[in-house]
């Protein structure tokens, strides 16, 4: 089972009126789009990842999604994200998106990183800074996270769940 309690990080996120579909909920492709934008946000934020001039970028090499619940524009939610597997240049972050104020998931997923040289696209091991802040956001062998925060945020929170 997945809680919020299990994430180190919660990303708020706004749904918007476009998010939704004809059927009345967020369409699925959004929720890649939430999984990419906690995780950028982050690796940004906390990695010291420069998308703009840097010398290494992250690659999305493998995505899944499983959604349980709909969610719907206007609720608030907000993506939880732990670090599974670290690699020498890769990683394979746990994400789970919830609806504000709900224990369980709205949907689970994970989403696979390959750090590459900018000019060369071949792998190259992390940056010391980014591995760092990857080893904080690490899974536990018990499932929970060893560490919460929310974005934007220096407190901690209990936060999420543990994915796939």
């Amino acid at each position: 089972m997945t809680a919020r309690a299990d994430f180190p990080h919660l990303h708020p996120i706004a749904t918007r009126w476009d998010d939704n579909d004809v059927y009345g909920h967020v369409n699925n492709v959004r929720y890649f789009a939430f999984f990419d934008t906690a995780i950028n946000e982050w690796l940004v934020r906390e990695g010291g990842l420069d998308i703009h001039a840097g010398d290494v970028i992250g690659l999305c090499a493998e995505s899944h999604c499983a959604y349980t619940a709909a969610v719907s524009f206007p609720d608030a939610v907000e993506v939880g994200l732990r670090a599974g597997h670290i690699g020498s240049s890769s990683v394979r972050y746990e994400l789970a998106v919830f609806r504000a104020g709900d224990e369980e998931p709205s949907a689970t997923g994970w989403f696979v990183h390959v750090f590459v040289d900018r000019a060369t696209r071949r792998p190259v091991p992390f940056p010391q800074r980014l591995r760092a802040a990857l080893e904080r956001r690490r899974r536990s062998s018990s499932g929970r996270a060893r560490r919460a925060t929310r974005a934007g945020s220096s407190r901690g929170s209990a936060c999420g769940a543990r994915c796939s």
